[in-house]
């Protein structure tokens, strides 16, 4: 682990795995995206090559660096081939049960001294680490979506992460161009600590008829000069996410101050997940 990096999984092809997937390959590393759908790699290789064109084309890219990117990026449905990765991410659904299961498979597949990171917005890193016999080379590394544009990393230390792992974190983000920043191992970390419960009260003053979605979010641009409003970036992220965040908030914390509202759990029931299925608090059809 004291060698740099240069080969870097990514597990999960969503829009969280394939934007990391994307920065790594542009920034010079060897990556691999895996995913066990074979129809979200297909996907996740064509929504990069997609943004990396558009990146071209805005000249914030070259052409040069465009095609070096998509040679450095190979797609796998095969955990196993993570065995000779120097550090492996995982950007799947934010159930902790799921990513548990995928960490034990990872710790028995990958070499002693690969280092593993979750992308995890708000389920504890020291929980996750002890699924592996590797707590000392196991941190959080989470990136902002979208991956490619936004510039903050969140870096979190389990209770065991090493000092040598922390380093090659923060080595492999400054490689990619970002900033991070550090964050305790508590429940949100620091982004969604302060950002959901603020997303979560927009939700209650639609449900409670204060004002509508469209007068809600214009406030919040206009009157504290934010870029979207906290009910079209919820659903940006996606409903089931913010959900899944302030339910992991409740539970750990314990403050009703952060009991999601009972709109958000009704939408979500209803698969109004926001942009990603056309339906959120806005109509994307």
């Amino acid at each position: 682990m004291e060698d740099a990096l240069t080969k870097i999984g990514v597990v999960g092809a969503g829009q969280m795995g394939h934007g990391i997937a994307q920065v790594a390959a542009t920034s010079g590393f060897s990556v691999l995206l895996n995913d066990r759908d074979e129809q979200a790699l297909t996907a996740a290789g064509n929504a990069i090559e997609a943004s990396l064109d558009k990146l071209v084309s805005k000249d914030r890219l070259k052409a040069s660096q465009r095609d070096g990117a998509l040679e450095n990026l190979e797609m796998t449905t095969d955990l196993g081939d993570f065995a000779d990765c120097d550090l492996v991410i995982e950007a799947i659904v934010e159930n902790e049960e799921i990513k548990l299961d995928l960490f034990t498979r990872l710790d028995a597949i990958t070499a002693d001294d690969t280092i593993l990171a979750s992308n995890t917005s708000s389920i504890s890193i020291t929980r996750l680490a002890a699924s592996t016999q590797r707590p000392d080379r196991f941190i959080g590394i989470h990136f902002m979506n979208p991956v490619p544009i936004m510039k903050l990393v969140e870096v979190i230390e389990g209770l065991a992460t090493s000092e040598a792992t922390t380093h090659a974190a923060r080595s492999l983000i400054e490689q990619m161009g970002k900033t991070a920043v550090f964050a305790s191992d508590s429940p949100g970390f620091l982004v969604n600590r302060i950002l959901m419960p603020m997303i979560n009260e927009a939700v209650f003053a639609l449900h409670e008829g204060i004002a509508t979605a469209e007068d809600i979010d214009a406030a919040m641009k206009l009157g504290t000069n934010q870029p979207m409003g906290p009910l079209t970036l919820a659903d940006f992220i996606g409903l089931d996410t913010c959900l899944a965040i302030l339910e992991v908030l409740h539970d750990n914390i314990g403050d009703p101050k952060y009991r999601p509202c009972p709109l958000l759990r009704n939408y979500v029931a209803a698969g109004w997940l926001g942009r990603k299925t056309g339906r959120g608090f806005y109509n994307y059809g």
